[in-house]
């Protein structure tokens, strides 16, 4: 062995992925963000809403985070998270 860090192939495998915990670490960042009433925007309705939905319905995070990465985008970079971009990005290229 190299000593190199072995890059993940979600196309090969989701071992070594723990895509639920990235997932709900993003949720984490989508309330903060929707929580932080100094920085309105039309997006906190949104996310307030779906959030609410999914739980409701008992429907999969992940579709959820999936089908949302440009408002998510939007919200993230509004609310200045780079973490949660780069949480996103993680998310979207080897989660989804």
């Amino acid at each position: 062995m190299t000593g190199l860090a072995k890059k993940v192939d979600r196309y090969i495998t989701f071992e070594g992925i723990d895509c639920e915990e990235r997932v709900r670490q993003i949720v984490a960042h989508i309330r903060s963000c929707i929580g932080d009433i100094s920085e309105p925007s039309p997006l906190h309705d949104y996310f307030a809403v779906k959030l609410d939905e999914i739980q409701g319905r008992g429907q999969d995070e992940l579709y959820f985070i999936g089908s949302q990465v440009n408002p998510l985008r939007e919200l993230f970079d509004h609310h200045g998270d780079d973490a949660a971009l780069d949480l996103l990005e993680q998310i979207e290229e080897e989660c989804c």
